[in-house]
This record gives structure tokens, C-alpha cells and sequence, in this order.
């Protein structure tokens, strides 16, 4: 059997390799559909197929149905370790369960030191975008960083969690959007910092 990629086979394998080193899981069809600028996923399900065919690529039982390639485990073992993507904090601090997690990034120690004190959320809303933060960002998010005066904050205000920055005034913390739209938030009866905002990754 012919093992030579056309073209087009060769741009979905290499899209497909790059989404899973970013983000630690296969893109679905609906990504690589929109991402080839296709309405239909006949196209892609072709190429997938051939891929499949030509030993390039598994399928798995995950709903993204696409295993790891195995050029994407190994660079993905080279000195880097994965963190939870989260698409919301509860009040106990991050929780890397299912009813959390959203996925997995690998990152080097150029961004976090170790894969204990690290997190990512996945940002929604725009009350912090006059800080460069837009909704779909991912934050690292460290919880073990003394946080201070100025720093953006992932925290737990009267119950309700959000990403802010931390302005002291009076003596008193409360969090500040960085969205003139947006009323900052004074704390009622609590404020509890869960972590400090270290980093940002967007994909465009």
C-alpha cells in the first residue's frame, strides 16, 4: 500500500500533531473543520481515514477520537510535565476531576516549576480585557505565590469566583476589572486569594 501522503493529508497530520503538543489531546472535527475553512466533515473524515489507513495515525475510544502520535509523546517526555485546564475553581481550591478538568497542556520549566502548584484556567467574560486578557485565554495560575498588592488573582469572593486584580485602599483588599464596563467587587464577608496569575497562553 502506497504510505505517501498527498498534500492535504500531510496539512491535517500536522495540524492534528500540533494541537495535541499544545493541548495534550487530538482537535475534533469541528476544530479541524473550521480550521481548513470546510463546511462539511465528509473532507476530514476522508483524510482521517487515509491517515488511519497509511499506520499514521489510531483511533482511540475518547470522545476526540484520535490517540497520541507517537512523535507528540515523545517530544511531550522531554523535561515536561502536564497541568489542568480548568473551567472553573470551586471553593475548595483546584479540584483535577472530571467535573473540572477540561484537558491537559504539557509546559516546560521556563513556565512552572513543578506540576503541584500550577493550574490553567480557560478565562470567560472580557471584565479583564484592558489587562490583554480576553475570554478563551488560558492563565497560569500558581497557588502557592504569596500574592500581593496589584497582582491578577484567581479568588473566591463571598462565595462567587473570579479573576481580578488585587488594589488595597484603606487598609482594605478588594478586586479591581480591568473593563470600564465592569463594577469592581468589594468583599462582604470573605475574599480568598487561590492563586496568582503567572502566565497567559492564547491560541488564535
Amino acid at each position: 500500500m502506497d504510505q505517501v501522503l498527498t498534500e492535504k493529508q500531510e496539512a491535517v497530520l500536522k495540524f492534528i500533531e500540533e494541537y495535541q503538543l499544545a493541548y495534550g489531546k487530538s482537535p475534533t472535527l469541528r476544530e479541524m473543520r473550521e480550521h481548513f475553512g470546510v463546511s462539511s466533515d465528509n473532507s476530514i473524515l476522508k483524510h482521517l481515514s487515509a491517515l488511519k489507513e497509511k499506520g499514521y495515525i489510531q483511533k482511540d475510544d475518547t470522545p476526540r477520537g484520535i490517540g497520541l502520535l507517537n512523535s507528540v509523546k515523545e517530544k511531550l517526555d522531554e523535561g515536561a510535565f502536564s497541568l489542568p485546564i480548568l473551567g472553573f475553581v470551586p471553593a475548595g481550591g483546584p479540584v483535577v476531576t472530571d467535573e473540572y478538568v477540561e484537558g491537559w497542556m504539557k509546559v516546560g520549566e521556563e513556565l512552572a516549576k513543578n506540576n503541584t502548584d500550577y493550574f490553567f484556567l480557560k478565562v470567560t467574560g472580557l471584565s479583564m480585557i484592558d489587562a490583554g486578557i480576553v475570554e478563551g485565554d488560558l492563565v497560569l495560575v500558581n497557588i502557592k505565590k504569596q500574592p500581593r498588592e496589584g497582582d491578577i488573582v484567581v479568588a473566591l469572593i463571598d462565595e462567587g469566583n473570579t479573576l481580578k486584580r488585587l488594589v488595597k485602599e484603606n487598609g482594605k483588599f478588594y478586586l479591581k476589572a480591568e473593563n470600564k464596563n465592569y463594577k469592581d467587587i468589594y468583599p462582604k464577608e470573605s475574599l480568598t486569594i487561590q492563586g496568582v496569575v503567572t502566565g497567559l497562553i492564547r491560541q488564535y
